[in-house]
């Protein structure tokens, strides 16, 4: 751990090792196109020349992929890549922003633990521990059960879910700085405490917090599907693609191509956000310049 974050100088000399060392960093520019053209298409879904993603064909019920449904259609009629465009978005909006949920509860919460210690980080930390003890996936659905269903509450189920993961690597982040020499140099010169954390904890936990939430987005989205697949998330009939591959699983053997495309989707956006959090991981580590 170092003093960089503090020096505006150092700052600036971090930033651009960061950004050499993820340029040469393949599978994470892989992963960044991969992520990149969800987010694209994902944004772009509304002006896109596609049917509606509701409006159902009673006269194409489980057409298999052709020039007029590319991907085919589903049980109802109803166009496949539309669905699976349009389904992106709730895809994507509940990996960030239960990612999102879960860093601002969580950051400032292992910070206080790790800064304060005593009674503060026991309490903290039993808390956490105790919350980590149940499986995300059982907790995030327990909690979207108990909010009801609809992709709102499957988002705050998923970040409450997410947040003993950031409370745990901000705490043992916190620990670490609070440690270091030119910390307790701003405690001799008198320096309050807000603006210790402001300026020197906060900075040098950001970091792998940015890794940590790279690679949590990943598995927030295979917890939307699990929601969605349950129907816990994403109500009918707005599409997701965990209800589709739910909608798939009875046509199987007659309509192959109302799973595949949705798991395709699924492994593609999980695979690049991994990628991308193993390249920042790299880029940020100081031990690997």
């Amino acid at each position: 751990m170092t003093q960089a974050a503090a020096d505006p100088v150092l700052a600036r000399k971090s930033q651009s090792r960061v950004w050499q060392k993820l340029r040469g960093h393949r599978s994470a520019q892989f992963g960044a196109v991969l992520v990149g053209l969800f987010v694209l298409l994902a944004l772009a879904a509304p002006i896109l020349p596609i049917p509606d993603p509701a409006a159902t064909d009673w006269g194409a019920i489980r057409q298999a992929p052709s020039a007029a449904h590319p991907l085919g259609t589903d049980d109802i009629g109803r166009d496949s890549l539309s669905r699976m465009i349009w389904g992106a978005r709730a895809s994507l909006l509940a990996g960030v922003v239960s990612v999102a949920i879960a860093i601002v509860i969580g950051t400032p919460l292992g910070i206080l633990a790790g800064y304060f210690g005593g009674w503060t980080d026991a309490i903290i930390s039993r808390c956490t521990e105790a919350l980590l003890a149940i499986p995300f996936l059982i907790l995030a659905i327990a909690l979207a059960a108990f909010l009801g269903p609809s992709l709102t509450n499957a988002m705050i189920a998923i970040g409450i879910a997410a947040t003993p993961i950031f409370v745990r690597l901000t705490r043992g982040q916190a620990i670490s700085v609070t440690a270091e020499d030119y910390v307790e140099s701003a405690h001799a010169i008198g320096l309050s405490t807000p603006i210790i954390l402001r300026r020197y904890i906060l900075p040098n936990v950001l970091p792998p917090v940015l890794v940590q939430a790279t690679l949590t987005v990943a598995s927030a989205i295979i917890a939307e599907a699990s929601l969605s697949f349950l129907g816990l998330g994403q109500q009918p009939p707005a599409p997701s693609w965990g209800a589709m591959l739910n909608t798939a699983k009875d046509f199987m053997a007659q309509a192959p191509w109302m799973a595949m495309w949705p798991g395709i989707a699924i492994f593609l956006v999980v695979l690049g956000f991994n990628l991308l959090g193993d390249g920042l991981r790299d880029a940020l580590d100081p031990r690997e310049d």
